[in-house]
């Protein structure tokens, strides 16, 4: 792995450039499981990348993280922010290329993403940046199944030292047609394409709603799968290919047909998503990340209840 030990309250100041072009891929699956990864723990090329929030003010990673692990905890790093008055957005092609490299992460670098794995939920925190590399064009990206704690329950090494990276330029190579608009949203409703709503079911009936969503409901014509359906909370892992093709089925949604996921804000959706475009391998998925919580903000939108 290329990484440097320090103690946690080292800063490396040490600047280095991105080369522009991506290596080789060290695996082409978007899920990789505890044993490969301490397989190609000290491969040069292997940036594992701990997106662990802090739990009541402590944060996981200082206790315990996978050796040579960097942190950039997802919902206070700026994986996210609000944008025109929308929480929890995309933040833009330069503002995320520019948090990227700050972190060491060159376009040479293949990237693992750990998140806790206690549910669907918090493992939506991997799936979202896994997504987000994605919209930056770097396909060298995979996420730990199950996330800490498969890693803990394979055995796996921990260490308590931090690592930081020499920072770098990210280059970006923006893949528009990974994230919808609302302008698309409407196009869809439209022309017939699949709206999915990641949501429980209870909000997709319009029983209950989010804070930062105006009005309770979904999308009219859209379907709903629980994105709580798409991961094992009991054996901390996600499902196989076969299980979201029958989840997509359930709803009518083709193998390979258009759909737009979406949420509340593009968390849940990013669940959603890399199960029918990464896993089930249906690259006609785009996410909403505006979702609910910019469609209903304008009142010329239609809102309707589930069924």
């Amino acid at each position: 792995m290329r990484f440097a030990l320090f103690a946690a309250a080292a800063v490396l100041s040490v600047a280095t450039m991105a080369t522009g072009v991506q290596a080789e891929r060290l695996t082409d699956a978007p899920l990789v499981d505890a044993s490969w990864l301490e397989q190609h723990l000290d491969n040069s090329s292997l940036v594992v990348l701990d997106v662990r929030d802090a739990v009541e003010k402590v944060a996981p990673y200082d206790a315990a993280h996978i050796p040579g692990a960097i942190t950039a905890p997802y919902s206070s790093s700026g994986w996210r922010m609000e944008v025109q008055g929308v929480p929890a957005q995309f933040p833009g092609v330069d503002a995320t290329a520019a948090l990227i490299g700050k972190l060491g992460i060159t376009n040479d670098d293949h990237v693992v993403i750990v998140s806790q794995g206690t549910n669907s939920s918090e493992f939506g925190a991997a799936t979202r940046v896994y997504w987000t590399f994605k919209v930056l064009g770097h396909d060298a990206v995979s996420i730990l199944d199950g996330g800490a704690r498969a890693w803990d329950a394979a055995g796996g090494a921990v260490s308590n030292i931090a690592t930081v990276l020499p920072p770098t330029t990210f280059q970006a190579d923006f893949q528009q047609q990974l994230l919808a608009t609302t302008a698309d949203v409407e196009a869809a409703r439209a022309n017939g394409t699949k709206l999915v709503d990641g949501r429980p079911a209870a909000q997709y009936r319009g029983e209950s709603k989010s804070p930062v969503v105006r009005v309770a409901g979904t999308i009219p014509g859209a379907v709903n799968i629980d994105n709580g359906q798409l991961y094992n909370a009991d054996s901390a892992s996600y499902v196989s290919a076969d299980q979201v093709a029958q989840l997509a089925s359930g709803v009518g949604l083709g193998a390979d047909e258009p759909n737009i996921a979406f949420c509340n804000t593009g968390h849940w959706a990013s669940v959603i998503w890399f199960g029918l475009s990464e896993v089930q391998g249906n690259k006609n998925t785009r996410m909403y990340d505006g979702s609910m919580a910019e469609w209903a903000a304008d009142e010329a939108h239609p809102v309707t209840n589930g069924l």
